[in-house]
């Protein structure tokens, strides 16, 4: 097939002839293999003779014949290379990368590269690693934000058989330094704002030959192929792991979630997300595969809105946490709204929701009265959002879908190249991350000493364990730690706890490592309870701590500024800062009753429940050490940032029942 024939197919594969017996002519809308659900659900266990252990093995309805490991309609493609080149060849002058950052520094509209360019920049970029001696296999590190050259950076790695190494661009000297030495970067690629960084320890860093500031030319020389051996190293937990990821895994993966959703070359995109995380390079791969244009934000997370509104695109991928911030903005809006306005946006809620559950088609009267104007929030032409990293919650999900659209959870992890599972569309249930990616199959063994087993009525629950072309090769100059993941059947053991719902859904219900007791020995799992709290309007970020020698949870809140302003505004407070106001206890009285109402809302136990809080006015970072890179506590840190806080909590509630007991 030429590369004129890709093209045409690429912009009719959505389209296809109406039945012999439908009314009318023209062309009909070709849905996606996820809008309809097996006759065994959405995913089916092995035949007994197939699977291995006790325990059954799942995989998708889409496949379950066979793992997928290439792109169904493009069995060629078997490397990050010959991907690029297939879109290259089918989208030559669609749009590929965005940018509103103009050379001076100024922000204006989004002015765009071509795929057709990427290419000839990608060459130039390979050429020259090549001119200045840099031999095939090199490690390249990558150390700035999301910005078009990344993305170019990353194909010539791909074209010239070198390892691309992420920096994440918010990572401190010491952390950069030991990734940079661990991992035996030869070549670093940067922006002025972190060749200060870099320079500030280069002697500490005796493998790097070569330092980039993004730009320059050299002569062309002609790509050499990667194989589909080592792509990636990706640093998934600092000072201990570096995932090592082929060609073969991140195509298969990507080709495996891309039976279920499709893309095309008129779609729009917002990458706004680390690439240095898996989440966003899985989604950029499948992007590039489908022609669709990619606009980056201008850095500054603080102004996303401004570039969302810009951009307007079809396609959003976020963390839970900006999911989380997003429910909490409308609904505080709505509540402030108050009469008519209040009371038009229930009606429309109600309405909409329950001819969802009816399996009816919304009116769309409600969209144009109420939802037009909540989706503009996100330039007004998001179809699909997708969410990743952690656990979204229910009742979010739920007003997403109502307010904007088709909502997919996904689950996975860097060592699974990152999709295992994702919602399928169409499926209108939530509470789980839906059914396998067709690139493998999952099996829940037993966690007897947490109580979880294969024979668990009504659900079997167990540790959710991978397998397939997906699975990373290991930890790199880690063979220890690679065999206490991957056991030797090839099964990857992912620490997190699964059951299995009606329709082979995977629901994920707790962590093996992320827990702790209670001195009653009661089992909390404390990103449960804080992604309950994340709906208080009163926070932005929550780090909930308890520990077996205290009988009751903590809380230490990282408030919305203006949210408590306002509060203490109506209650005619007065304070100098946004720390005296924390500190002052009325506040925090109104931020725990707050918290109360929202889990009892959410059924929490009664030892869930945080009896002390602390609000803090500086907001949880990467900065300052206390979040990763997709916005998810660092617990170990957070615990030792917040001592004495948390001393000082325990203190109090002693008190309090010592006070209690003398009465």
């Amino acid at each position: 097939m030429d590369a004129a024939q890709r093209r045409l197919r690429a912009v009719s594969a959505h389209l296809k002839p109406p039945a012999p017996d439908a009314g009318g002519c023209g062309l009909a809308a070709n849905p996606t293999a996820g809008e309809y659900a097996h006759e065994q659900g959405y995913s089916v266990v092995l035949p007994e003779k197939l699977q291995t252990g006790k325990w059954n093995v799942y995989r998708s309805a889409a496949s379950p014949l066979r793992l997928i490991n290439r792109f169904p309609d493009n069995p060629d493609i078997g490397t990050l290379h010959d991907n690029f080149v297939y879109a290259v060849e089918t989208f030559t002058d669609c749009r590929y990368l965005g940018t509103r950052i103009c050379p001076d520094g100024a922000v204006r509209d989004y002015k765009w590269m071509t795929y057709g360019e990427a290419s000839t920049s990608r060459t130039a970029i390979g050429s020259g690693l090549i001119n200045h001696g840099i031999p095939e296999g090199a490690r390249i590190g990558l150390y700035f934000i999301n910005r078009p050259e990344w993305i170019i950076l990353d194909h010539a790695c791909a074209a010239y058989s070198y390892v691309s190494v992420p920096l994440y661009d918010t990572l401190g000297p010491d952390a950069v330094q030991f990734i940079v030495n661990h991992a035996t970067v030869e070549v670093i690629f940067c922006v002025p704002q972190t060749l200060s960084t870099i320079l500030s320890f280069i002697t500490q860093m005796p493998c790097v030959r070569l330092i980039v500031v993004v730009g320059g030319e050299d002569s062309n020389m002609p790509p050499a192929p990667a194989t589909t051996e080592c792509k990636i190293i990706t640093y998934t937990r600092l000072h201990n792991e570096g995932a090592v990821l082929s060609h073969e895994n991140l195509i298969a993966n990507v080709a495996g979630s891309s039976v279920g959703i499709k893309f095309y070359p008129s779609d729009v995109y917002i990458s706004y997300l680390p690439l240095a995380h898996i989440y966003e390079r899985a989604n950029q791969i499948a992007l590039l595969h489908f022609g669709v244009a990619i606009g980056f934000y201008q850095g500054d997370n603080l102004k996303l809105m401004e570039d969302l509104t810009a951009l307007r695109p079809t396609i959003f991928a976020s963390v839970p946490r900006l999911y989380n911030r997003i429910y909490a903005a409308i609904s505080n809006a709505v509540k402030e709204s108050g009469g008519l306005k209040e009371r038009l946006f229930h009606t429309a809620y109600n309405a909409k929701k329950q001819a969802m559950i009816n399996g009816r088609n919304p009116s769309p009267m409600w969209d144009k009265l109420v939802f037009n104007k909540i989706k503009a929030r996100l330039g007004g032409r998001v179809r699909i959002m997708t969410s990743g990293a952690s656990p979204l919650s229910p009742d979010v999900m739920e007003f997403l879908r109502i307010c904007f659209g088709e909502v997919l959870e996904g689950y996975g992890m860097t060592e699974t190249s990152c999709v295992i599972s994702t919602m399928n569309i169409g499926d209108k249930s939530i509470g789980h991350v839906g059914s396998p990616n067709p690139s493998c199959e999952v099996k829940l063994v037993d966690v007897p000493e947490m109580n979880y087993t294969s024979e668990d009525q009504p659900y079997p629950r167990g540790e959710i364990c991978v397998r397939g072309p997906i699975i990373f090769r290991g930890y790199y100059k880690d063979e220890v730690q690679t065999r206490e993941v991957i056991d030797q059947d090839g099964w990857l053991h992912t620490g997190d706890i699964g059951l299995w719902l009606p329709g082979g859904r995977l629901k994920i219900i707790d962590r093996k490592k992320n827990i702790f007791k209670l001195a009653q020995g009661e089992y909390i799992a404390p990103e449960k309870i804080e992604n309950v709290y994340a709906k208080c309007k009163f926070i932005a970020q929550c780090f909930i701590y308890g520990d077996s020698f205290n009988s009751s949870l903590v809380a230490i809140v990282a408030v919305e500024p203006e949210v408590l302003k306002a509060w203490a505004a109506s209650e005619g407070i007065q304070y100098e800062d946004l720390r005296q106001l924390c500190a002052d206890p009325r506040a925090r009285a109104a931020v725990r009753a707050d918290m109360d109402s929202i889990g009892k809302e959410a059924k929490l136990r009664g030892f869930e429940f945080a009896k002390a809080v602390t609000l803090v006015a500086e907001p949880f970072t990467l900065e300052n050490g206390l979040l990763t890179p997709t916005f998810k506590v660092k617990r170990p840190q957070a615990k030792a940032y917040f001592a004495k806080e948390i001393s000082d909590m325990y203190a109090e509630l002693r008190e309090t029942e010592s006070a209690r007991s003398k009465l």
